[in-house]
Parts: structure tokens; C-alpha cells; sequence
């Protein structure tokens, strides 16, 4: 049985790429377009400093904040790239060009490194897997806007070294600041864009803070409004940073204790969906879907390693993955500003994932 066997029984339609390819474009499309309500989160310092978001961030001023707006780019970007009805790729390449100009995110990048604690680490790291996907992306009208990311790249990696040589600890909260997530996505984008002395420092403060971990409490999660698994999080970085015979053990010792039953591997529900916070749990599940299969992809692949682990997660994936489809294209904005990224992202990891050995 391979990862995505089990999706099919998603009703009103499968789980797969395209058939949803579409609709997120037209989220996208939604967020890109829609400049209120937006919460700024902008240090006020003094009484003329009520700037309009658009003002403060001319390049990600809409999509209710500024990380989901530039998350909300990627995945334009992203589904250029993978293919989309004509008139939804026109006004995407349409809208993604005018709001990327070198000027615009020259001005992004002077404020990032004026409030250098803003957006740390999580916007930071879709910032930078944005510019790896410009960078590397097969169109090319969005190559071109590559160059024009070089001042947000270039001062995302000089606070992001500043960042961990000045943190002793990690933070493991399940939401923005979870610093496991953010150096993942850093690392990733860090790999794509060639970056070696930001990697190898992101690499370094990963062992540092996770290496020595043991025996995840995985029944500990979740929390009402988590959109990550801190467990989870930990170990898709740590698959990133070990050798797979290394990783292996330490994830076997780190989340093998787990109990199958653990709401670490069960779908959380929501009773409310107009909650802003509660409608986290709905990224949660995509979150784990997604990461689940990044894991277990490393786990099951590693000659001779016990596969328990590695089958466990990926049998949790299908209902995990459909607890969260279909609000990421909801009529709820608390929702459809951001769920849809997540949603693609374990797309990708699903159905690019091997068929477990010894299973049917």
C-alpha cells in the first residue's frame, strides 16, 4: 500500500494535486487581492508611526498577515509551476510580479532589519523557501523575480545567525515561534539557494538543541490551537540534519515510545470553525500528514531499521490529511488565508513518497 492508497476515499473527490489545484489557485488569487482586515503586528514607536499596512510592506500587505501573505506567494509560485487553468495563471504571474518588484521588497527587507525580532523565526522561513522557489522555479517570468529577493535573503540570514548564537534553548511551543519548524524550512531553503555558511549554522544549533532529546511525551499534545506538532516538527528537522542510519535511531528513541493511540497521531477536531485560533487545529492535521510521511519516508528506507515507527505514522496520514482539506477552501477566512499552503505542502510530501517496504 503506498501512502496514498488511502486518500481515495475522500469524498467529494480524491486527495491528489490536481483535483484541487483549481481552487487553491483561486485562494491564492482571493488572499493576493485582499488588502483588510490585515493584523500588522507592528511596533509602534512613536505617535506618527501609524503607517497603513501597504505602506509597511508594499510587497506582503495582504492575506491578513504578513507571513501568510508571503506564504500565499510561495504557493502561487508553486502552483505556476505544477500547472493551473490559463486565466488563473495569467492573474497569478500577473499579481505575484507587481507585488515582488525589487522595490518593493527592497523596503521589506530595510524594515526586517529594523525590527529584528519580526516574524522570528516562522515568517523568516517562508520568506526564504520563497526565494528558493523563485529561484529554482521552471517559469520563467518568476526567475526573473529572483534577483529581486537578494535583500530579504540577505537579511534573513544575517538575523537568523544572530538569532541562534544568542538562544540557549529552543522554543517547542506548537505555534509561530517553534524554532524546530522554522530552522527546517530555513535549512531547505538554505540547500536550494546555496547558502553553506547558513546552513552549516543551522545545522550546528539543530544538534545542538534536539540531538541529546529522548522520549517524546506525545500524549502531551495537542494544544487547542496549535498548527504544528512540536514532536513532529522535531524529528522532520532532525531527518534533515542526520545521516538516515543516524536519524533513525534517534527518532526510534525520540518518538518509538509513543503509544499508536496518542493524540500525537489522531486528528484533532474543531467545534468552531469562525474561532481564529481554534481553526489552527486544522493546519495541525495537515502538518502531520505532511511530516508524518517526510519521516516515515527516511524511517522505512533505512536497511535494517525497525519499522514499526515508520508504518505507525504513515497509517495515521489519510484521515489526518482529510481533517483538514476541505477548510482550507472554506467560505471561513480565519481559514482560507493560510490552510491551503499546508494543505499542498503534504500533498507534495504524499504523493511523492516511496511504498513502504513489507506492507500490502
Amino acid at each position: 500500500m503506498s501512502p496514498s492508497d488511502g486518500l481515495a476515499d475522500l469524498a467529494p473527490r480524491t486527495s491528489d494535486r490536481t483535483s484541487w489545484a483549481d481552487d487553491f489557485a483561486a485562494v491564492v488569487l482571493d488572499n493576493l487581492s485582499r488588502r483588510y482586515p490585515y493584523d500588522a503586528h507592528h511596533e509602534t514607536r512613536g505617535d506618527g508611526d501609524r503607517a497603513l499596512p501597504i505602506e509597511l510592506h508594499p510587497a506582503f500587505h495582504t492575506s491578513y498577515d504578513w507571513h501568510s501573505c508571503v506564504h500565499m506567494h510561495w504557493l502561487g509560485a508553486r502552483l505556476l509551476a505544477f500547472g493551473v487553468e490559463h486565466e488563473f495563471a495569467a492573474r497569478l504571474e500577473t499579481l505575484i510580479s507587481a507585488n515582488l518588484s525589487a522595490e518593493n521588497l527592497r523596503d521589506e527587507a530595510e524594515y526586517l532589519a529594523a525590527h529584528t525580532s519580526y516574524e522570528r523565526p516562522y515568517g523568516w522561513a517562508w520568506a526564504m523557501r520563497l526565494a528558493a522557489e523563485l529561484a529554482t522555479s521552471p517559469v520563467a517570468a518568476l526567475r526573473t523575480l529572483a534577483p529581486g529577493m537578494a535583500p530579504v535573503v540577505s537579511t534573513i540570514e544575517e538575523l537568523t545567525t544572530a538569532w541562534m548564537g544568542n538562544v540557549a534553548e529552543p522554543v517547542r511551543h506548537g505555534v509561530h515561534s517553534n524554532s524546530a519548524f522554522g530552522l527546517a524550512m530555513i535549512i531547505d531553503s538554505a540547500r536550494a539557494l546555496r547558502l553553506t555558511e547558513l546552513e552549516t549554522s543551522c545545522t550546528r544549533a539543530a544538534r545542538s538543541w534536539y540531538l541529546e532529546d529522548r522520549d517524546w511525551p506525545a500524549d502531551w499534545e495537542r494544544s487547542g490551537q496549535d498548527f504544528l506538532s512540536p514532536g513532529l516538527a522535531e524529528a522532520d528537522l532532525m531527518r534533515l540534519v542526520l545521516p538516515a542510519a543516524d536519524f533513525a535511531p534517534w527518532c526510534t528513541g525520540f518518538l518509538g515510545g509513543a503509544r499508536p493511540e496518542s493524540p500525537m497521531f489522531t486528528p484533532a477536531a474543531v467545534v468552531d470553525e469562525n474561532d481564529s485560533h481554534q481553526v489552527h487545529l486544522f493546519g495541525l492535521n495537515l502538518y502531520r500528514a505532511g511530516a508524518s510521511t517526510r519521516i516515515a519516508e527516511v524511517l522505512l528506507a533505512v536497511p535494517g531499521a525497525p519499522a514499526e515507527l515508520g508504518r505507525r505514522l504513515l497509517a495515521n496520514v489519510p484521515p489526518l490529511l482529510a481533517a483538514g482539506l476541505t477548510a482550507s477552501v472554506s467560505d471561513e477566512y480565519y481559514s482560507t488565508h493560510w490552510l491551503a499552503t499546508f494543505a499542498w505542502d503534504a500533498m507534495e510530501s504524499i504523493e511523492g513518497a516511496p511504498e513502504p517496504a513489507g506492507t500490502t
